[in-house]
């Protein structure tokens, strides 16, 4: 996550603050509610790529063995943003053994899944909690965001069990949006040509 030169000099006020506390005017107030939404919204968008993530993920491993590369690939990104490889993986990845790329991807998933099942054994879960709701920085002092809560309308409540939840502000993006093409290597070339050059 990177923060801009505005919202640096709000966050590093806001920490000074925190550390020295003194009144606020509003306008510091306004500027630190907005830098935490713009977190919370920074939140809930690498949710949304996490999830598009994992669902690119799961239709190429159905499709194997044609998306072979592409799964792969995929297979790489997750797992550095923090993936646990699951048994389907670990059954692809051994019918794939024979490229190199899936026989060192089997044995990195297989030492992540190991390390995921004692970790589940020993009572911890090994999937990083969600994060939950924030405080509206009312550990500020001087904040105004108590005296507006009272004014501010009310949540709606939580749908029914069985209820599908109303849909998002923002849809999900397009596979074209989130991941650029790759580059294609260029081969190198043909032997005349170096020989004349």
């Amino acid at each position: 996550m990177a923060f801009s030169a505005d919202e640096l000099r709000v966050l590093r006020r806001a920490l000074a603050i925190a550390l020295h506390p003194m009144p606020l005017s509003d306008e510091d107030v306004q500027d630190c509610l907005r830098l935490a939404g713009s977190v919370d919204e920074a939140v809930g968008e690498a949710g949304r790529l996490r999830a598009f993530l994992l669902a690119d993920l799961a239709r190429y491993r159905d499709a194997l063995p044609g998306s072979v590369t592409g799964y792969l690939e995929l297979l790489q990104d997750a797992l550095a943003a923090g993936y646990d490889p699951r048994p389907d993986d670990l059954a692809a990845l051994r019918a794939l053994r024979g490229k190199p790329l899936a026989a060192a991807l089997l044995e990195r998933c297989q030492i992540l899944a190991e390390r995921s099942v004692r970790a589940r054994l020993a009572g911890r879960s090994a999937a990083p909690a969600a994060p939950g709701p924030r405080s509206r920085l009312l550990a500020l002092p001087g904040g105004r965001a108590a005296d507006r809560e009272a004014e501010r309308p009310k949540a709606p409540a939580a749908p029914a069990p069985g209820r599908t939840p109303a849909p998002g502000p923002r849809p999900m993006p397009k596979p074209s949006e989130v991941f650029p093409p790759r580059r294609r290597p260029v081969p190198p070339p043909p032997e005349e040509e170096r020989a004349a050059g």
